[in-house]
């Protein structure tokens, strides 16, 4: 992008929502999104069943993988809300220094989520193959699978979402932004030299009169009195 910084151009320009909603990044941060709800919700609805009437228990072997299921879908689920509200008002932003860290911010944190993604698919999945076989947690394997499955596409967004973060921070500051500002660089603009008026000597050579030339001392009608 000509005259950008990081990813976005001068601050105060017309936000344009088509535009906005129609980029990778923005599409991005909504599938991951609906990811979060996916997980989170699948383990909330349909994560516990009631073994004996008087215990809910998770629906995989361990009751920590319920829990980290739901932890880390919310925590998805208010990144995504939050870096999604950050890029609408990233453009508004005027300073070099606060971009860049908004931009390390989501690199940073779209990692770690990346990270926790695949550690839950990992513990969630090795915790499913654990559970006993018994017809009531069977009547939600469903919901299990599909935290299971959707915690692996979380993995994969999130890490598409780091790259993207990255190609922002490597685009860095486009300096023509604030040069443009102070100079005119337009290639129908040359340089302006100085005017040839008033202030400027003249480039003219300085020519003395012939010393050849005699001069009259005497001017005409005028007589020498004498004495």
């Amino acid at each position: 992008m000509q005259g950008a910084s990081y990813g976005a151009g001068r601050a105060g320009g017309a936000f344009e929502p088509l535009d906005f909603l129609l980029q990778p990044q923005t599409i991005l941060r909504v599938v991951s999104w609906i990811f979060s709800i996916v997980v989170f919700a699948s383990i909330v609805n349909e994560g516990y069943v009631n073994i004996d009437e008087s215990q809910m228990r998770c629906i995989y072997s361990s009751d920590a993988a319920c829990n980290y299921g739901i932890v880390i879908g919310i925590m998805a689920f208010f990144a995504c809300v939050f870096f999604f509200v950050l890029d609408i008002y990233f453009p508004q932003i005027s300073s070099v220094k606060d971009r860049k860290r908004a931009v390390m911010l989501d690199m940073a944190a779209s990692g770690f989520l990346a990270f926790l993604w695949f550690v839950g698919f990992c513990f969630l999945t090795n915790q499913w193959q654990k559970t006993d076989i018994k017809l009531a947690i069977l009547a939600r394997g469903d919901a299990a699978r599909a935290a299971i499955a959707f915690s692996f596409f979380s993995i994969i967004s999130w890490v598409a979402l780091v790259v993207k973060a990255l190609q922002r921070y490597r685009l860095g500051t486009d300096m023509t932004l604030f040069a443009s500002d102070q100079f005119d660089t337009g290639p129908s603009n040359g340089y302006q030299g100085y005017s040839s008026g008033s202030g400027i000597a003249s480039t003219e050579t300085y020519q003395s009169p012939p010393f050849t030339e005699t001069l009259d001392t005497s001017p005409k009608g005028y007589q020498v009195p004498s004495y």
